[in-house]
Formats: C-alpha cells, structure tokens, sequence
C-alpha cells in the first residue's frame, strides 16, 4: 500500500536538484503540491513541462526554485503571458531548453519502453534541433532510404506530479483519459499524487474506472487535497478561476508583484512568522 501523508509531508520527499514532471495546465495540476514545495524552500529543480506548463511552473521559477526549464510552452494561455517566466528567460536567471510537444512525448516513451532514445520526424530543419545539442539526426539506420531521422534521449523524470480526481486505500490513482499522465508515472522514478476523494473499494477491480486507474506500483506517496488543482481547474470536479489567474498575471509582471502575491497567497502565515 502507498503511504497517505499530509501535503506538507509529500513535498518533503523531493530533493533539491530533482528533474520533476509537470502535467499541462488542464491536466490534474497538483497546485496545493507547488506550493508546499515552495513553502519547504526547494532549490535547484530541473522541471520538465509535459509538453507545456502555466501556472506551477511560473510560480516554481518566481521563487527561485526551478533553475532549468525544458518545455514547448510556458504560458497562462488566454491570460498571457507567464511573467516569471518571460522575466527568467529575458535576464539570464532561467536555463530554458527549448523542445516541441512531440520530442517531449517521445523521450518519455522512451523511459516508459525502457530503451536510452526514441526516433522521431517532422523536426529535422527546424531551427531547435540547432540548439539541442543532446538530439542527434542520423541516417536511417534500417538503410531503408528514408532519408535522416532525428533520435531524442530519453527523459526519466526524478519525480512525477499529478492531482487525482480519486484515489483509494491501496494507493491507486484514477485519471481518466489523460493518458499523459500514464506515460509520466510509467516514465518517472516515482510519482506524488494528491487526490480529491477518497474511492470506496479497489480502483483496479472497478469495470468502468479501472481503465483511467494508475496502479499503486508507480506511486510513492499519497495525500489528500481538497480543490487541490486551484486556480486551475480539475475536469468533472470544478473549472478554472480565470479572475484569479488573469490577476494573477497582471500582479506578477513585476517581481515585487509577485512576492507581494507569493507572501499573501502562498507563504501566508510562514511570511509573517519570518518578518
């Protein structure tokens, strides 16, 4: 069975310099997780967005957390830019690994097959496999004729992270059709999940729900969240509070703004208890 804990206590498992997966912000976001992490104070994340981050990601980098970014996107979608971000990129504080949702997909897939790279196509020519020195593009090595293909090493996240509308006592998780967050799990070294409710029975063994459930096997700790996903939105449970996100983005646009934000909306009484 996975240990259930509290919040607080999960993030307390990943390690300064850990290489964390971040799902999209309209796939189970684990935001009350963010921001524990950030209360605990961890330093030096090398974050993988799969295949876009928003929010979690922003708020990792504005408090000095996340040092390294690999991504095809970071943004808060209809309200904007993501403003720590875009201020880590512009002043040298952020390394930003630019990729594409493909290639991130893939070198997860690979880890998932268990191989050390994956081909892919339809990127040779553009103008970020200049910068990534880690792909490499080869012949076709079948000798087919094919012309060149682009091999992507793998990626095995440290640590995965996903907000669960349910989970049960013997440590499963239900996710439905995002099936992104399958390949995460099956990729990481281990995954932290927080859930909403608490399912009556093993989730494996349900006919309906058993499909969308990620076994126990992959992850490593367990804790409840109540509206865990918030500002963003969990499908089937509640929507996004755009008001607070678009407010969020204009806040943020300056760092002060955003530590004004961090201190009130995140740190809250840890801030106060500091000063």
């Amino acid at each position: 069975m996975t240990d259930q804990t509290d919040v607080a206590a999960l993030a307390e498992q990943v390690p300064d310099g850990a290489l964390v997966a971040l799902p999209p912000d309209y796939s189970f976001v684990p935001m009350e997780l963010i921001r524990a992490l950030i209360r605990r104070g961890v330093k030096d994340l090398h974050a993988i967005a799969v295949p876009v981050s928003g929010m979690a990601a922003d708020l990792l980098i504005g408090a000095g957390c996340l040092r390294v970014m690999e991504a095809a996107a970071v943004s808060l979608g209809e309200a904007g830019l993501a403003p720590s971000f875009t201020r880590g990129v512009q002043d040298g504080s952020l390394t930003m690994k630019d990729s594409t949702c493909p290639a991130i997909h893939t070198a997860l897939q690979a880890s998932e097959k268990g191989v050390p790279f994956m081909p892919l196509g339809g990127i040779i020519g553009s103008d970020i496999v200049k910068y990534r020195n880690d792909w490499k593009v080869v012949d076709d090595p079948m000798g087919e004729g094919n012309g060149r293909i682009l091999l992507v090493p793998a990626i095995r996240p440290d640590v995965a992270f996903v907000h669960a509308p349910l989970a049960d006592r013997h440590g499963n998780i239900w996710v439905g059709k995002r099936h992104e967050l399958f390949t995460i799990a099956h990729a990481a070294k281990t995954t932290l999940a927080t859930y909403e409710e608490l399912h009556d029975g093993d989730l494996t063994e349900d006919p309906v729900l058993s499909a969308g459930t990620i076994p126990a096997m992959y992850i490593g700790g367990l804790a409840r969240a109540v509206e865990g996903a918030k500002p963003l939105g969990l499908a089937g449970s509640y929507g996004a509070d755009m008001d607070h996100i678009r407010a969020y983005a204009k806040e943020a646009r300056t760092q002060e703004g955003f530590d004004a934000y961090l201190k009130r909306e995140v740190l809250g009484g840890q801030a106060e208890a500091a000063s």
